[in-house]
């Protein structure tokens, strides 16, 4: 950053500094929102955009060369008049990225003069065309452009990462339904649970939770179904710059044919594996010797030791209202070698033995056990500790959470499977640029605050920074109107980009 701006930002936390100070002994009699004698008029000359983080992201992108990789992997148009496949792929992620939630929003973007000025654009297509060039996907070309978004990432982990944190890849898979309300969506199928859906699937690098592969699928189609392409796939993309990979899924996905492959290639894995008879009685058989109590994590002390635990309402309710409730007394866990019918080698089974209490209102109607069972090829860890690691698979689901209501990945906007699943990775290609910029960051408290920031409150204090637009000589400035706390991680984190040096 230049000196006039550490100076500007150094004044401006006093001033918020000043205005946010407490002061017990002023009292106050007229409300704090007094507002004052307001007008509104056009300004003549100065020019503002208010989101110029788009601005940013785009420089970024062009950094790291990821519109020419999507312009060498996919040519859906026959003559570029006037625009190219990267400018139809941005786009539509622009328009997530700057607060947008359907394709319609687009139109709004393409009416600002500012904007278009921000990211060097003449015009941006509009919502009919984003429409037209998302129906020309074909299944070989949503992969050729998850291959083109993929080919930016070792690079950007070698240059980003340092060696610990390349230490181990962690790969997640998991899939989810998405429910539809139109009647007229091609390829959709009744599911188990929701009716008429998509049954999406995503494979996605834990270590900074970015979405690797996606595919979507018709709703009566299983988990597990076509996910070992993508999982092997994000296995020999991830080993450009990890050391180790390590795969983890719940039961749908202890797919055992595979197992043995996996091993040998160094693959670790630990999947969830299903409680089937026999593995039940394996488990009861067990001497009482070889249970030990599981301990559960320690929560991080709070700042604060003056405040008390809540009471809990919930139990309350239940209770009153006399429905079955289920509560876990104690956890403890075992373990024995097992040989799935399809491998030839045994594997590491942790069992986790649960004591359940099944209660209606006040009265306990059964105590029970459940059995839990984890399959697994990793023996340098203890039980305990690999019973935690495949707890951390729960954010996951908080992934696949910000993709339908995050970045709205899963609104399926057009007709078709194929189509709507081109969209679902056009729209996941926001969550990716705010991993990517999250690592440019200096330091690494704020690359991992960055990082699991949900991508709304990314919006709020990278994206929507409001600027005035100057153009001087050669140079598109945009001054920045505002100050909020991220105001100097975004100036500092825009610096690191420009200095990258990106084959």
């Amino acid at each position: 950053m230049k000196r006039k701006d550490n100076t500007i930002l150094a004044k401006r936390k006093r001033n918020i500094d000043k205005r946010l100070r407490r002061n017990q002994a002023c009292r106050q009699n007229l409300p704090v929102f007094a507002g004052d004698n307001l007008h509104f008029e056009m300004a003549e000359r100065v020019r503002a955009v208010p989101c110029a983080g788009v601005a940013a992201i785009h420089h970024m992108v062009q950094r790291l060369g990821l519109d020419r990789n999507i312009n060498n992997a996919i040519r859906l148009l026959k003559q570029n008049k006037p625009y190219l496949d990267s400018d139809h792929v941005l786009n539509m992620t622009y328009n997530i990225m700057a607060g947008g939630v359907c394709l319609d929003d687009i139109e709004l973007l393409r009416n600002d003069e500012m904007y278009l000025d921000s990211i060097g654009a003449q015009r941006i297509p509009d919502p009919t065309t984003a429409g037209d060039y998302l129906r020309r996907f074909q299944e070989q070309d949503i992969a050729a452009l998850m291959d083109a978004i993929n080919a930016i990432r070792p690079k950007l982990w070698d240059a980003r990462l340092s060696f610990q944190q390349r230490e181990q890849a962690i790969i997640d898979m998991d899939g989810t339904l998405v429910p539809l309300g139109g009647k007229c969506k091609q390829g959709a199928d009744m599911s188990y649970a929701c009716g008429f859906s998509y049954h999406p699937s995503l494979v996605s690098l834990a270590n900074t939770g970015e979405p690797l592969y996606l595919e979507n699928r018709p709703g009566n189609r299983p988990s597990y179904e076509g996910v070992v392409k993508w999982v092997e796939s994000s296995v020999k993309l991830v080993r450009q710059s990890f050391r180790s990979v390590c795969l983890r899924g719940d039961t749908d996905f202890s797919l055992t044919e595979n197992f043995d492959r996996w091993t040998d290639d160094d693959v670790d894995f630990i999947f969830g594996y299903d409680a089937m008879a026999n593995m039940v009685k394996r488990a009861v058989s067990l001497d009482e010797s070889s249970w030990q109590p599981l301990k559960r994590r320690a929560l991080r002390d709070p700042k604060s030791t003056s405040r008390k635990r809540p009471r809990n309402a919930r139990k309350a309710v239940v209770i009153k209202r006399e429905c079955k409730n289920i509560e876990t007394r104690g956890e403890d866990f075992a373990e024995f070698n097992y040989r799935p019918g399809k491998c030839d080698r045994d594997y590491r089974v942790i069992v986790l033995r649960k004591d359940l209490v099944e209660s209606k209102g006040q009265q306990v109607l059964i105590e029970n056990e459940r059995y839990f069972f984890y399959i697994t090829n990793i023996s340098d860890k203890t039980a305990t500790e690999l019973i935690h690691f495949y707890r951390k698979r729960c954010n996951q689901e908080n992934l696949i959470e910000q993709h339908k209501n995050g970045v709205h990945a899963m609104r399926m906007p057009t007709g078709d499977l194929v189509s709507n699943g081109a969209y679902m990775v056009i729209a996941s290609l926001a969550w990716t640029l705010k991993a990517w910029y999250a690592l440019h960051a200096r330091f690494a408290k704020t690359r991992a605050a960055l990082l699991k920031m949900e991508f709304r409150q990314f919006l709020n204090a990278i994206i929507r920074i409001p600027c005035q637009v100057v153009r001087t000589g050669r140079r598109l400035v945009l001054r920045i109107l505002n100050y909020t706390k991220w105001t100097r991680t975004f100036l500092s984190t825009n610096r690191s980009i420009r200095e990258l040096c990106f084959p």
